[in-house]
């Protein structure tokens, strides 16, 4: 008799075909679910390693349109950037896969939801946090944390033997000296080898940007058009290319960004679960959008209106990073972050060459800035003498503060 119905988010690799079966082994049944996000993968492929595993049903679900538009652009327009580095490729993928299973339990009836996250990462609360959000009642089964599978599964020595009991091929997983995630937005290498914080990582690392030896000599001069904080049109001044479309757009970017080794970073990183842990991303066309919309709000957000938005941002990539995606204070936060970004409309210039995407001239039929306001040779805009006045009164405190407690500066000890 059957324990219960699973949907297990699987990948294909190692790990979730190890839990596919040991499931199965268990007395489940196992419907596999394949999310496509945007990563390099034989979807046909991983269908069949699934079905031939034991699942009883596969799912393979293409996301990249909603994942782009509702995601990707989403977590663009808020400037989410967590601790000041990192794009969040990996975390802005995670509710969305979340959110297209627990729909599939629903339609099937099943009772758990499963996924191949580490107890040590920050992807089981991710995951199992959206899980709860959306659907309440469900029941997670996590083997990483599940002492039956703790027991049978010491180390990875273990799945390879597993693996190699039930004929389940890992020839690429026995190659890879460390672990990877895909999608569209980026690719993260971590563990094994990158483990060491001190250890530089090794060209062959990366996948998705070109090293230095493979960069041209010549930019590329693209022109990214954006209508309330969100890219419509790509169009490269370079050879005249134009490209719209949500999905085709970011794509562009990403070949231009590999093209030229845009968007790698290196870093370690605070996760949730309170590890530090060190990453190796690559993130291409995700950079360039960042540096144009931020260079694009120069122009049309309101001072204090940024401010505000700056602020919230840095809540926004915490709540993104740590899986409250589907949480009450990110909904409220994306209402103020479209509000914020009602009138970001215009276009981005950007040259991009070795390494980097520099934002060299930008225009909107809104922009707040006005050149006789700012030029040096007109007369405009405000009259100069005012600014006595105003000078004055912001150093009242300033003179207070000094003739009080001295003058603000430290002593010279040695005198």
């Amino acid at each position: 008799m059957s324990k219960g119905k699973i949907v297990l988010a699987y990948s294909g690799g190692l790990d979730t075909s190890v839990i596919l079966k040991w499931f199965i082994e268990e007395g489940y049944e196992v419907i596999a679910y394949i999310a496509d996000v945007g990563q390099e993968e034989d979807f046909k492929a991983a269908e069949e390693k699934a079905l031939k595993v034991g699942a009883a049903k596969v799912y393979v679900e293409d996301l990249k349109e909603e994942f782009v538009k509702e995601y990707i652009f989403r977590a663009v327009k808020s400037q989410a950037i967590y601790e000041g580095r990192y794009l969040l490729g990996t975390s802005v993928a995670r509710p969305i896969i979340a959110k297209r299973q627990i729909e599939i339990a629903e339609k099937e009836g099943a009772q758990f939801v499963s996924h191949g996250a580490t107890g040590k990462g920050n992807d089981q609360v991710r995951f199992e946090l959206s899980y709860y959000s959306l659907k309440p009642d469900i029941k997670v089964l996590a083997p990483w944390k599940m002492e039956e599978f703790l027991t049978r599964f010491e180390g990875r020595q273990d799945m390879l033997n597993y693996a190699d009991q039930y004929g389940i091929p890992v020839t690429a997983t026995r190659k890879k000296p460390y672990s990877e995630d895909d999608n569209m937005l980026h690719i993260s290498h971590e563990a094994g080898i990158l483990e060491d914080p001190n250890a530089a990582a090794d060209e062959d690392v990366y996948s998705r940007t070109n090293g230095v030896d493979k960069q041209p000599d010549t930019a590329d001069i693209v022109t990214i058009d954006f209508e309330q904080g969100v890219p419509v049109k790509v169009t490269n001044e370079t050879d005249g290319k134009t490209v719209s479309g949500a999905v085709e757009l970011f794509q562009y970017l990403n070949e231009l960004g590999t093209k030229h080794g845009i968007g790698r970073l290196d870093m370690v990183e605070n996760r949730f679960v309170g590890i530090k842990s060190r990453g190796v991303y690559e993130t291409p066309g995700g950079e360039i959008l960042y540096k144009a919309h931020r260079d694009l709000e120069g122009l049309t957000l309101d001072r204090e209106v940024m401010k505000l938005r700056d602020q919230m941002a840095l809540k926004v990539a915490e709540l993104i990073y740590n899986g409250f995606w589907f949480s009450p204070e990110f909904d409220l936060l994306s209402t103020f972050m479209d509000k914020a970004q009602e009138t970001n409309t215009g276009s981005v210039q950007v040259r991009l060459i070795k390494g980097m995407a520099y934002p060299i001239a930008r225009k909107s039929p809104i922009a707040l800035y006005d050149p006789e306001q700012s030029s040096m040779d007109v007369t405009g805009g405000y009259d100069q003498k005012d600014a006595d006045g105003f000078i004055k009164i912001n150093a009242v405190r300033l003179k207070n503060n000094t003739s009080v407690h001295g003058k603000p500066l430290k002593k010279d000890k040695a005198a």
